[in-house]
């Protein structure tokens, strides 16, 4: 099987981004977006949906974290898209529900071409670490719709926002995963319309 890979710039007056993704990988990731806590939710994504990723930012951390992980979102799910290629032969569907101490979050995903987006988190404080919790909505969101996936998260439980968080990434590197395998039953894309 051919490397699925996929590098993605992006350059705007708010952002500068590189960004390099092997969905077959081994969960290396090594993120420098300048929001230290941002950067340990994309090593949770990677390292836990067994892909390799390199996602460089410099952005206007001076007026906030929104441009940056917002553009991230962007540039990954369009890394994804990319390195999906024809989807021939993947599950498509992925799901996954992942317990982090009290809390519990699930993640499911369909590469259907169709962009759609469901979220339900509840976090309690402003900020996780140097992050703002709000812009893990905008993170997904982002993603879902350059990537072109039906992308639901919901909270099943949770006090911690960071443990939430935390559960929301790895729970989405899970069900990626899932639903980027090949699978050698599946003969062309697995749709009843031929096409995904």
């Amino acid at each position: 099987m051919d490397t699925r890979s996929a590098e993605i710039k992006r350059t705007t007056k708010e952002t500068d981004i590189e960004c390099t993704l092997v969905l077959d990988g081994t969960g290396k990731a090594e993120p420098d977006t300048g929001v230290g806590f941002f950067d340990h939710m994309l090593s949770g994504f990677a390292r836990h949906g067994f892909f390799d990723l390199t996602l460089r930012c410099k952005g206007d951390l001076e007026v906030d974290c929104h441009h940056t992980i917002e553009d991230c979102g962007i540039v990954l799910g369009q890394a994804i898209k990319e390195a999906l290629g024809d989807k021939k032969g993947i599950k498509r569907y992925g799901s996954f529900i992942l317990p982090m101490d009290e809390a519990l979050v699930m993640t499911a995903i369909d590469l259907s071409g169709r962009p759609y987006f469901v979220y339900d988190l509840d976090f309690k404080e402003e900020k996780c670490g140097d992050m703002d919790t709000c812009m893990c909505r905008e993170f997904f969101y982002a993603l879902s719709y350059s990537a072109m996936m039906n992308l639901h998260i919901r909270e099943m439980s949770g006090v911690n926002d960071h443990h939430v968080m935390e559960a929301a990434f790895k729970s989405f590197g899970k069900a990626l995963d899932q639903a980027v395998t090949v699978d050698d039953r599946i003969n062309g894309v697995l749709s009843t319309k031929g096409t995904l």
